[in-house]
């Protein structure tokens, strides 16, 4: 049996998630660097977009289907994925680092047996071994690291991974019935925070920084968003200060965004926070300091007082959508 790659893929609501194709980008990369053969895993019911796994160089998917796996089920889904992984010769795993997968991937890594590396940043082939490069000191600093286990299971940080298109070909997608699926543990229900917009899916993003001096002044920031259609994001500082929830933080520590638009204000530019947007295709910085650091990546820069620039530049954006 051909030894191969395995990404595992993540869908919500039957369709795959962003990261699901960047996932079977880094597997198919890898697998051409090792000569190894890269193919797709996804569990769930009915998924409408399989096919455009063919964009990414995959040429195989199987989908490990049953009706009552269309939620995530921790039992079932590490059960299935390991006997999958364990039947098809599978020595390298991918797996992407969301809330799904950082609870799934160790428990597919206890049933194989395998080691394996959270939250990825950088996966190269070095001396024909995978060399994986993550974050430690709560982002302070990056380590390089390999793993000495037969099978190895690998976490990817979303939105890190920029999938890669390919000379788009067919994919052979395999449909596998599951048999009595252990539903010892299982999601119901999934429910959207306050209807807001996720920091790592959104386009546009509008975060706020110490600048802002407190938690009374980020409605200026939401403003600016909600005309935008953004997100709103905050510097980890601000997050620490107990000033806006988690799920908003935006770098090494929190969550790493790539939109078309990043609009950072009253944020000073730390390191670990530009790791975590300076792939941002624009990027507009706002700060009363000319020479803070975050003015070295954006390509639009205000030096200026946030209260006096933002409300303004709200108004104006109103008028011109008007």
């Amino acid at each position: 049996m051909a030894e191969k790659i395995l990404a595992v893929l993540e869908q919500r609501e039957g369709s795959l998630k962003k990261v699901s194709f960047e996932a079977a980008s880094v597997a198919v990369n890898i697998a051409n660097q090792l000569g190894l053969s890269a193919e797709a895993l996804v569990v769930g019911s009915e998924i409408n977009n399989l096919s455009e796994l063919s964009k990414f160089g995959i040429s195989k998917l199987t989908h490990l289907r049953h009706e009552q796996l269309n939620n995530y089920s921790p039992t079932a889904y590490s059960d299935v994925i390991a006997s999958y992984a364990n039947e098809n010769g599978a020595k390298v795993l991918i797996f992407p680092n969301t809330a799904m997968g950082v609870d799934l991937a160790p428990r597919v890594a206890v049933k194989l047996n395998s080691g394996i590396m959270m939250d990825c940043m950088k996966l190269e082939v070095k001396d024909n071994d995978i060399v994986a490069t993550r974050p430690v000191y709560a982002g302070k600093a990056l380590i390089d690291l390999k793993l000495k286990s037969e099978i190895k299971i690998f976490t990817i940080r979303p939105n890190v991974f920029k999938p890669q298109t390919v000379n788009s070909t067919s994919v052979d997608i395999e449909v596998r019935t599951v048999e009595n699926p252990n539903l010892k543990t299982r999601v119901t229900a999934f429910k959207k925070s306050e209807g807001k917009l996720d920091v790592a899916e959104a386009d546009i993003i509008v975060s706020g920084g110490r600048g802002m001096k407190g938690p009374e002044n980020f409605h200026l920031i939401e403003e600016l968003a909600e005309v935008l259609g953004a997100a709103v994001g905050a510097s980890r500082a601000v997050v620490d200060a107990g000033w806006r929830q988690h799920r908003e933080q935006v770098g090494q520590t929190g969550k790493t965004v790539s939109p078309s638009l990043y609009i950072a204000c009253g944020i000073s530019g730390a390191i670990q926070h530009l790791a975590g947007m300076s792939s941002s295709k624009y990027i507009v910085a706002i700060n009363k300091d000319k020479d803070a650091p975050i003015f070295n990546v954006a390509d639009y820069g205000i030096a200026g007082d946030v209260f006096e620039i933002l409300p303004a530049l709200t108004d104006e954006i109103k008028k011109l959508k008007s």
